[in-house]
């Protein structure tokens, strides 16, 4: 009988970038940092929604350019052993993919590190012309859409998922699937995860469940 093949699930900020986020960079190549931590204590404290957290960071990022996009990804303080990771993940014979709320431009270019597929958050093009198309800005509720997505495109069941994250925003992907890590987390999603990961190596954190 053929093996079960998997579907690994990878929230972005917080997760893959340790103790930062796509925005948090963005904003430290425009010198908006300041501006961009209100937003995100908003976010996690008062409740502000996603889609409207990306209309005013739309405003703060009027000049953002692709030079600066690349950079911030560059300078981002990414856990190791990202790509190696990955690159196992495919040698198995199984899937891996991103689901983040950050902009697509700027999860998309962790197609090139080796992931089979990378969801973010639909932004318009740069350098921006138009406003952000509301409807395009994922939630948490998304993430669990876009995984049953994946799903039915790589032939694998929910029950063949295991997620990585760090925050509330993973909740429910965490409830959706039988493994899940949190990775540097607080308590409140560490009681939702099968296994816990403090540390800056991914691979460490995939050891916990490559196995199984």
């Amino acid at each position: 009988m053929a093996s079960v093949r998997r579907l690994h699930l990878f929230d972005l900020d917080g997760t893959l970038i340790h103790g930062s986020a796509a925005a948090v960079e963005i904003s430290r190549q425009l010198g908006v940092g300041a501006e961009i931590a209100e937003l995100e204590r908003e976010f996690r404290v008062l409740g502000l929604t996603p889609d409207e957290f990306a209309v005013r960071a739309r405003e703060l990022w009027a000049e953002l350019t692709l030079a600066q996009v690349a950079a911030a990804f560059e300078g981002a303080p990414w856990l190791l052993g990202i790509r190696e990771v990955w690159a196992d993940i495919r040698k198995r014979g199984d899937y891996c993919a991103v689901i983040s709320l950050s902009p697509d431009f700027f999860v998309a270019r962790l197609l090139e590190w080796g992931v089979h597929a990378a969801h973010g958050s639909r932004w318009p093009v740069l350098p921006f012309t138009e406003p952000v198309d509301r409807a395009g800005i994922l939630n948490p509720a998304a993430k669990v859409k876009i995984a049953n997505r994946l799903c039915a495109e790589f032939g694998v069941g929910l029950d063949d998922c295991v997620a990585y994250g760090d925050s509330m925003s993973d909740a429910e992907i965490f409830a959706t699937v039988p493994r899940a890590v949190a990775v540097n987390a607080d308590h409140h999603l560490s009681g939702l995860a099968t296994h816990t990961y403090r540390g800056g190596d991914l691979r460490e954190a995939y050891e916990l469940v490559r196995l199984q």
